[in-house]
């Protein structure tokens, strides 16, 4: 792996680390937007191993698409819940009406969220591992 990705990859998992000291601490919200932000470096250290500047978007399975194009094996990417972790992105940061982010998740969508985003930095590794 050159410099540039695995500096995306390092940052991926000190993003996972800070998300899991947050949901520690009862930072839900914090710990969503961490663990997505986790599985978004990772998925985008990805794109540039494979030579390609990852798109601004926080949308993880637009993402996975572009993976998919260049012709990596993403099934396993693409059965985790790829889309409730990216909705976190912005509903952890912004009030929604007159509720804060601090109110919206709970502890198990919380660890759901952290789950997905320890599967997809794994599935990554593995994959890097293959090629």
């Amino acid at each position: 792996m050159n410099a540039r990705p695995d500096a995306w990859l390092r940052q991926a998992q000190n993003d996972l680390e800070l998300a899991q000291l947050a949901r520690d601490n009862g930072y839900l919200a914090q710990a969503c937007f961490d663990a997505s932000q986790a599985a978004e470096k990772g998925l985008k250290s990805a794109l540039l191993e494979l030579g390609l500047e990852p798109p601004h978007t926080h949308v993880l399975n637009d993402l996975t698409r572009r993976l998919k194009k260049t012709g990596l094996e993403t099934k396993d990417l693409e059965a985790l819940s790829l889309r409730s972790l990216s909705r976190m992105a912005i509903q952890s940061r912004y009030p929604v009406d007159s509720t804060p982010p601090s109110e919206l998740f709970d502890p198990d969508e919380t660890d759901q969220a952290l789950a997905t985003a320890r599967e997809v930095l794994s599935i990554l590794k593995a994959l890097d591992q293959q090629g």
